[in-house]
């Protein structure tokens, strides 16, 4: 079973939503019908470590 996920943070609908596999899916929710774009998961956890702070900075 495909399991979409989206942010605790954002409004139903107004954000992206993530597929973690073997690879990452990443999808407009307002947009769906439009398809995703897929990279890898090493490319998303370089972006994640981009615009994440790492945990230990976290509130």
């Amino acid at each position: 079973m495909v399991t979409w996920r989206t942010s605790s943070y954002t409004a139903k609908d107004e954000c992206v939503e993530v597929l973690l596999a073997d690879s990452v899916g990443v999808r407009d929710t307002k947009a769906r019908h439009l398809g995703q774009l897929t990279v890898s998961r090493a490319a998303w956890a370089a972006l994640c470590s981009v615009v994440q702070p790492p945990r230990e900075d976290r509130g």
